[in-house]
Formats: C-alpha cells, sequence, structure tokens
C-alpha cells in the first residue's frame, strides 16, 4: 500500500480534536442552598473523574472521521499484480494476396490459422485481419472461438498486391490502442516482391513480436503474360501503325521452353502465335492486325503454360471498335495557318483516332457541337451568341473545349466559355521571345513536357486565371496553359496561338504529342477503356454532382452492380479491385469498358530469403522483449479513494446518529 499524496498525512495532527473535546468539557455543578459552612473543613476536590472519556463509540467515530479523512486526501493506493500486462494479444493475419492463387497455397494458410485460433488458450484476446492491397480488420480484440474462426473462413483469396510495409504500418497504428503485448503470426508465402523498398518500413513496435508461417516457401516455375500493348480506341482494322495487339510473354525460375499464345476477342478465339522463350527470360509476340468487330469487346491474350498458377496466364483487355470521331475547329475566316497545323498533328498521332472538322466562326451559329468528341476554338473568341450558348451547355454536360486565344484577346475583355478575362497582351517578339518556365507535369496534358522548355513564345495574352489551373507559365509568371472546370467538362486555354507567327510550337516536335494527349484528355478516351491494374481508381466525375445529376452505373466482373444507388449518384472515383472487365455508363452518358489485371509482380513466386526472415523476426522479438521483461515482476497501483470515501460517509452517519442520542440524554438530565 501507499499514498499518491503523502504530504496530507499531516493532517492526523487534527485527530487531537475530538480528545481535547472529550476530557476538557466544563463539570457543571447544580449549587443547594446551606445554613452556615463554618463548621466544614476546607478540601481539595479531585478533577480526575471529570476528566474521563465519556462517550466512547462517539469518540471513536469522530476520531475515525478525521482519520478517513485525511486519508481519502492523501489518495491511497494498494499494488497488485496486473494480470493483463503480460497477457499477449493474438494477431492473426492472413495473405489473401494474388500470388496466394497458386497451388494450395491460401488453402494451406486458412487452415493453419483455423488450427492456430484452436489452440489457443480460451482466455486469451485474438485478433483476425487479412493483408492483401490494404491491411484489412476483420474483427476487434475478442476471445470469441465461434467469431474468430468466422472471420478466418471469411477470407478469400484477391486479386491484389501484398505489401509487408503496409502490414507493419498497420501494426504500428494498432499499437496505439492496444498496450500490451502483441504476438503477429503471418501466414503468407513470404514473396519476394511483397517487401517494401526500405527495409526498415517493416520495423514493428517494440510491443510486438512476429511469428511466420510460411506456406509454399518453395518457388515453382511459373509463365505468365507480363503486359499487353493494344489500342483502347480502333478506328481502321486496317491501319498497321494502330491495329496491333503485342504481348510479352514472361517466365519466372522457368527453363527454355515453346509457348502457344492465343487471341481470344469476345470469348472466340482469333489467332495463335507460337514464341519460344528463354530460361528465366520474355520473349514478345504480336498479334496484328486487330480485327474486332463494331463496339466494345472484351479481349484477352492467353498461354498454354500448365503450370501450378494458372490465374496469370491469361491477361484482358478492352478495345472499342468505331468510326473515327470527329472535331470541331472554329476558327477566323482570314486563319488559314491553324487548321492545317492542327490537323496534320491529329493524323499523324498514335493513340487516337479523330478527323478534323474546320469551318469558319460566322458560319458556326447552325453547328451543334454535341456531335463532335471536342471543339477547338483558334483565334476566334467572338462567337454567335445561339452558337455560344450550345457550347456552353455542352460542356456543362461534359463536353470539352479547347481555345487558343491568339492575337483576338487582346481586343476583347472576356474570354467565352471560359470566362475569365484578358487585361492585355504581350508581343515578345519586339524584344526576342519569351520560353516556359513552369510546367504541371502531373496533368494529363502535360506529362511529357519534352521540348517546351525551348519553346519560343512570340505573343501571349494576359489572361486572368480567376479560379482555373494554372498548367504552364512563362518565365515571367504569365499563365500560358490553364484548365477550368465547368460541370461536367472541361476547359483548355493556351494563351498563345495554333500557327506558327505567336510561336513556334506548330512546327516543334512536341506540338504532335501534345496535340495527341489533349485530344485523347479532352475527348475522354484517354480516361476510360483499355486496360488498368487491380487498386487502380477511375474517376466517374469531373465535379460534384447536382441536384438531377444523372447517376453512373458500373457493372462488375461478377455481372453485378458495383455500387449502390446512393454511391452512383454521388462518387467521384471508383476503386477497381477485382480482376475482369468493367462496364461504366459515366453521367455524361459515355459507355467505357475496363479490362482490369492483377500486378504482374505477384507473379513472381520467389521467397523472400531466409536470413531476411529471421532477420525481420529476431528483430522483432528482441524489440519486444526490452520494454516487457517477463522475469520483472509487473504490478499496477490501483487508488482506493472511492472506498475510503464511502467509510468516511458511513462514519460521519453513524456519527450524526450517536451524537443526537446523546445530546438528547444530557437536555433530559438539565
Amino acid at each position: 500500500m501507499g499514498f499518491l499524496n503523502p504530504w496530507f498525512l499531516f493532517g492526523l495532527a487534527a485527530i487531537g480534536l475530538p480528545v481535547y473535546i472529550h476530557l476538557l468539557r466544563r463539570h457543571v455543578t447544580t449549587p443547594l442552598p446551606f445554613s452556615s459552612l463554618m463548621f466544614f473543613e476546607r478540601g481539595q476536590q479531585s478533577s480526575t473523574r471529570h476528566r474521563r472519556l465519556r462517550y466512547l463509540v462517539l469518540f471513536a467515530l469522530r476520531t475515525a472521521l478525521l482519520l478517513l479523512l485525511v486519508l481519502a486526501f492523501a489518495n491511497p493506493f494498494i499494488r497488485r499484480a496486473s494480470g493483463d500486462v503480460n497477457r499477449k494479444l493474438l494477431l492473426v493475419v492472413v495473405d489473401q494476396s494474388f500470388s496466394m492463387k497458386a497451388g494450395s497455397r491460401f488453402a494451406d494458410a486458412r487452415q493453419a490459422a483455423l488450427h492456430l485460433l484452436a489452440s489457443r488458450p480460451k482466455s486469451q484476446p485474438a485478433e483476425v485481419m487479412s493483408l492483401g492491397g490494404r491491411l484489412a480488420v476483420l474483427t476487434q480484440p475478442i476471445q470469441d472461438a465461434g467469431a474468430l474462426r468466422s472471420a478466418v473462413e471469411s477470407i478469400q483469396p484477391g486479386d491484389s498486391r501484398a505489401n509487408l510495409g503496409e502490414l507493419a504500418h498497420g501494426v504500428r497504428a494498432l499499437t496505439e490502442t492496444v498496450h500490451t503485448p502483441i504476438e503477429l503470426h503471418l501466414f503468407s508465402d513470404m514473396q519476394k516482391t511483397g517487401m517494401p523498398a526500405n527495409f526498415t518500413d517493416m520495423e514493428l513496435p517494440a510491443n510486438a513480436s512476429v511469428v511466420l508461417h510460411p506456406v509454399g516457401a518453395t518457388a515453382s516455375p511459373n509463365w505468365t503474360v507480363e503486359s499487353v500493348t493494344a489500342p483502347a480506341q480502333l478506328a481502321d482494322p486496317k491501319d498497321p501503325k494502330k491495329s496491333r495487339a503485342q504481348a510479352v510473354i514472361a517466365g519466372y525460375g522457368t527453363p527454355a521452353v515453346s509457348k502457344t499464345v492465343s487471341l481470344v476477342v469476345n470469348g472466340n478465339t482469333v489467332a495463335t502465335r507460337k514464341v519460344q522463350i528463354p530460361q528465366d527470360g520474355r520473349a514478345t509476340v504480336e498479334f496484328q492486325p486487330l480485327d474486332v468487330p463494331y463496339g466494345l469487346n472484351h479481349c484477352e491474350v492467353r498461354i498454354d503454360s500448365a503450370d501450378s498458377f494458372p490465374a496469370d496466364d491469361v491477361s484482358v483487355f478492352a478495345v472499342k471498335r468505331s468510326d473515327p470521331e470527329r472535331v470541331l475547329f472554329v476558327h477566323q475566316a482570314r486563319d488559314t495557318r491553324s487548321p492545317v497545323y492542327f490537323g496534320a498533328a491529329l493524323v499523324a498521332a498514335n493513340q487516337a483516332s479523330f478527323i478534323l472538322q474546320s469551318i469558319d466562326s460566322d458560319r458556326a451559329a447552325d453547328v451543334d457541337p454535341s456531335k463532335y468528341a471536342f471543339v477547338v476554338l483558334s483565334d476566334t473568341l467572338a462567337l454567335p451568341s445561339i452558337f455560344e450558348n450550345a457550347l456552353l451547355q455542352y460542356v456543362r454536360r461534359g463536353g470539352s473545349v479547347l481555345i487558343a486565344a491568339g492575337t483576338s484577346a487582346a481586343h476583347r475583355a472576356r474570354i467565352p466559355i471560359f470566362g475569365g478575362t484578358s487585361a492585355d497582351a504581350h508581343s515578345y517578339s519586339r524584344d526576342g521571345y519569351a520560353t516556359v518556365g513552369e510546367s504541371d507535369l502531373t496533368h494529363q496534358v502535360m506529362n511529357d513536357a519534352t521540348g517546351w522548355s525551348d519553346l519560343k513564345i512570340y505573343y501571349a495574352a494576359t489572361v486572368n486565371p480567376d479560379q482555373a489551373r494554372v498548367i504552364a507559365r512563362l518565365t515571367d509568371h504569365t499563365p500560358l496553359l490553364m484548365e477550368k472546370q465547368i460541370g461536367e467538362g472541361h476547359v483548355l486555354l493556351f494563351a498563345s496561338g495554333l500557327d506558327n507567327l505567336t510561336n513556334d510550337l506548330p512546327v516543334r516536335p512536341a506540338f504532335v504529342p501534345f496535340v495527341d494527349r489533349a485530344a485523347r484528355y479532352l475527348s475522354g478516351s484517354g480516361a476510360i477503356g483499355g486496360s488498368r491494374l487491380v487498386d487502380s481508381f477511375v474517376p466517374l466525375r469531373t465535379a460534384a454532382p447536382q441536384t438531377g445529376t444523372a447517376g453512373v452505373e458500373i457493372i462488375g466482373p461478377d455481372g453485378h452492380r458495383a455500387l449502390s444507388l446512393a454511391e452512383a449518384a454521388a462518387a467521384q472515383s471508383f476503386q477497381l479491385s477485382r480482376a475482369g472487365f468493367y462496364q461504366i455508363r459515366f453521367a455524361n452518358g459515355r459507355d467505357a469498358l475496363i479490362g482490369v489485371n492483377p500486378d504482374r509482380r505477384e507473379s513472381d513466386l520467389e521467397p523472400i530469403p531466409n536470413e531476411l526472415l529471421q532477420l525481420w523476426g529476431a528483430h522483432s522479438a528482441s524489440s519486444a522483449t526490452a520494454p516487457f521483461d517477463s522475469a520483472q515482476p509487473k504490478n499496477s497501483a490501483r487508488s482506493i479513494w472511492w472506498y475510503v470515501m464511502l467509510l468516511v460517509l458511513v462514519a460521519a452517519v453513524a456519527e450524526s446518529i450517536i451524537a443526537s442520542r446523546y445530546l438528547g440524554t444530557q437536555r433530559e438530565e438539565a
């Protein structure tokens, strides 16, 4: 037993107060009349009798009351052995990554986890997690054997890539709420590609130790379709530059062998190729032409690998066959250069197929912009009001516009559709030219800005970006390329022109890639279709949904809707968590088909070297035993302040009752 505030014990001196009250109380004698005192002998009367303690029970209660009050404020506590400190939390983590589908790895891991839970003491708490693309918590620390078993049985193999760094991060987060020792049991194939770039990212907290349960520890030979390169949109199957699918076949721990590679379109095998794969090497096979029917096509490349991991013997991708999409190019009548340069770059682009239709701005009043993939306004900021209103509605519903300000921006304060204002224009040709100083390489249009730093800008409008995103700036900080979202659509503003008079971009090699990326971005073909990796995100909306906006419909690989009604009306993006085909209908009415494949790093079944596993286990074990040495007694201090105060209350009530009884007796005697 001890005291948290021992200075309050000096209050024990107050116990003398009841003694003083009970010993020094006045002796009252009632006077009696007598005739004469002359015959009385003088004597000394003893006061001992009057100084004796009376009402001992009352005295004891008052003394106990003061004693208990002093003890209460001293905050006493008792030391007792802590039964929970040395109890370990059993953390069971089952790897559900894509590589666990090889052979019987996942079944063996789950069975071993169930056996561990069945053999644990019933009083030991346990928690179940699964490791895939993220660390999923399936239970809280509980002792219910049935709930723990059900959690393990509910785990199914997935298509994500596991990362041991994510596991360590999750355990470190768990220790913020769990302060007892943690015994981590990991049931996994211990895949080498699951290690983070830095070994320190696998470091576990001080109170955690790891016990490894490897399954399928030996690497078996495995062949896989590592990657497929194919166009997401195809307009002309006879075009040799675009109508082809190129696949890379890789072998891990494999001998040299010949494999048959097949191209499957909508469930039908349309072509086969023989390819010689070297030992532990790669080989490329090409299917040309890629002849697919009109519409959205489910395509895949297969190999006859006959190994223990057939799940990675296929790679899926989607191809949309359609006629070339039309692009509306609106320009001034005197501008004959920009349509030629832009049209030539659009034809030379490798990824998309478009047909350019250029018209004079004076003849744009009767044109319906909704029939075009996107619209380009080149050096023509004076538009017919009918066409401008139709174009604004087109953008709000999901259409996109590229505006090249040219020299017309100097004569107009307002830029149509974009909404910004042009306060001035810079004519850099007087002093030579200006160059690009900053570029936002995260934007899809500028993700490869090779050659932009060497551009010569002779003329640029000074446009107030307002709420727009600035993608590129000149060296004097003048915005050159900006983007603004209006409704569901995009508006790109190029503060210069698309001819070779305001800048030399049209005659530079960087012009064709810029037009190609801008066309795919504005038409939407760059963000949808083709193939993606598992756990990647696909954007569903470019702006927050408004009342009355159509919902997004997603059909997953299992044929069921992947979004609830509430999610379909409000979701901004969607994570592709399973392999297979996703069919998406966007809010703007555009349909897309996306083929999703697992990360092919999961196909390399080579395990982590034993030296590293032993180092990881030894490091975590030594860290766990340092602050939780079982040889030292573990005691916890438990305050008994409330119990003392309860006794104070009882003593006060008893003292009040007994004091009232004694005082009542004195009044009766008087």
